[in-house]
């Protein structure tokens, strides 16, 4: 089996294909395990900041060392680990755009942004025992002055102990513009990303050289042409981001993010998502190149459930 499977990588380059938002919802986190028992998935990014966390990682920790875990540092709409004046008064984080203002305005305010990122960080390794194999952001706030700065910080205190990596949103604008789709999206991530990619640079910390995944997030078939357009492109060291789960009641409260989210599920799990992998001459793989053995038979479908929430976009 593994002889086999080395030889079908053979002449194709890896592609880390990562699932945010692991502990957002009972929903989320059901899709996602059971497309790692699938082998479709090679990285899952983790929001530590929940309550149910602990629970959440409990069905997560049988996959600590066969993908890549990191935390999904998460400074916006979701609860704080803990109330801080500035940017929880209430427990509850910022939208994007106040914290955006406040790291850019107010010391306390990027010291509380400090203090809560090394919280999540507690919270992961406390939970699965380990630091995380990388670190991004929920909505991008890594990329935020005022916060990659105290990421970059964490991944250097990390890196003497284990491998860590950041997630890198630049990519050169004429490769964005050649896989098409959601240009000025990627385009102003890319830019805005350019700090950080930078930074983690000059310190030493490794981060992905191509980024892909930006969606309108919009349900319906154009799903799977999105995500063909993901796979194709530059880079030795691609990247792309994904968001499946099921819906529930949990999810609905939490996040607009909805029926989308059982869209990717469903290819993802497929067939169909075997086939543009070979197209695209790219493989699941590990942040260091490991490769993930994907499941030739689609293990998942049968097990989707109906949605539990009906949202009202669906």
């Amino acid at each position: 089996m593994a002889l086999k499977h080395a030889f079908s990588t053979l002449g194709a380059r890896p592609l880390v294909l990562c699932a945010d938002d692991y502990g957002l919802a009972p929903g989320v986190d059901a899709g996602i395990l059971e497309l790692l028992e699938a082998g479709r998935l090679s990285a899952v990014s983790c929001m530590t900041q929940s309550p149910r966390w602990p629970e959440a990682a409990r069905l997560l920790r049988p996959w600590s060392g066969r993908v890549d875990l990191g935390l999904h540092l998460t400074l916006t709409d979701q609860e704080a680990t803990e109330p801080a004046p500035r940017l929880a008064p209430e427990g509850r984080l910022p939208t994007l755009a106040r914290l955006a203002w406040l790291v850019r305005t107010e010391v306390q305010a990027r010291s509380e942004v400090e203090r809560e990122l090394e919280r999540q960080l507690a919270a992961f390794e406390a939970a699965l025992g380990r630091p995380p194999d990388h670190i991004d952001g929920h909505q991008h706030v890594h990329l935020l002055p005022g916060v990659r700065e105290a990421v970059i910080a964490q991944a250097q205190r990390i890196a003497p102990h284990r491998p860590v990596y950041l997630r890198s949103t630049w990519e050169r604008p004429r490769a964005i513009a050649s896989r098409g789709g959601e240009r000025g999206k990627a385009l102003v991530l890319a830019l805005l990303g350019r700090g950080l990619h930078r930074k983690a640079a000059a310190a030493g910390i490794p981060t992905n050289d191509s980024f892909r995944g930006v969606s309108r997030f919009a349900p319906g078939p154009q799903c799977r042409e999105e995500f063909r357009r993901f796979f194709t492109g530059p880079g030795t060291r691609p990247l792309v981001m994904c968001h499946p789960g099921r819906v529930d009641r949990e999810l609905v409260r939490r996040d607009r993010l909805t029926q989308r989210r059982e869209d990717e599920l469903r290819y993802l799990a497929s067939p169909t998502l075997l086939a543009d992998l070979a197209e695209a001459h790219v493989f699941l793989a590990r942040f260091d190149g490991t490769p993930i053995a994907a499941q030739s038979l689609t293990k998942g479908v049968s097990r989707l459930r109906p949605t539990l929430v009906r949202p009202r976009n669906a």
